[in-house]
């Protein structure tokens, strides 16, 4: 098996969800790594919608898809994710992605916060149709702090479990505050 990191261990499973046609979000589009990735899966007939709130996340994002030749199916916007609810209709999105902490190579200052992230991923669990995948990629520790992943994962818990199943996985092993996995599905 190989080593994966954790945006390879989420990639896995959003492949297995996502067909041509879907519609997807990317809630924190950073360098565009999980926007390419929905876009290529999604396909012509798809859409892809990326969220940001900083400039240089939409520009290396745009900068990627192009060198990548992706399917124009994807807006970029220059926005907070939690304006998700204003651009898809509610049981109508396959998968969203979410990267918590800060853009990497960018301002660490600019990193998500938990009351911002949780309103998203609220937003997120009424846009998902029956059957689809938040994929959920929680980074702490450093100058990105432990109270976002503290209060998101205390949200996570409360999570009626009749109607999602959230799976968290850890790389147990691995000093400095590791990444935390998280899936959640739409029953």
């Amino acid at each position: 098996m190989k080593n994966f990191q954790i945006t390879q261990w989420c990639a896995r499973f959003i492949k297995e969800q996502v067909s041509p046609g879907d519609l997807c979000i990317d809630a924190t589009m950073g360098n565009g790594n999980d926007t390419l990735l929905l876009s290529t899966l999604c396909g012509k007939d798809g859409r892809v919608i990326a969220f940001d709130i900083q400039e240089q996340a939409v520009k290396s994002t745009k900068e990627r898809l192009s060198k990548a030749d992706a399917p124009d199916n994807y807006t970029l916007l220059l926005e907070s994710h939690t304006q998700m609810s204003s651009y898809a209709e509610e049981n109508s999105v396959s998968c969203i992605t979410f990267n918590l902490g800060y853009l990497p190579g960018g301002d660490h200052t600019m990193a998500t916060k938990s009351d911002s992230s949780i309103a998203a991923l609220t937003q997120g669990l009424s846009l998902l149709k029956k059957g689809g995948l938040i994929s959920l990629c929680i980074y702490s520790g450093g100058d990105s702090g432990f109270e976002e992943r503290d209060a998101v994962l205390t949200w996570l818990a409360t999570l009626d479990p009749h109607k999602y199943l959230v799976i968290r996985s850890d790389y147990y092993n691995r000093p400095n505050h590791p990444p935390i996995p998280v899936l959640i599905i739409k029953l």
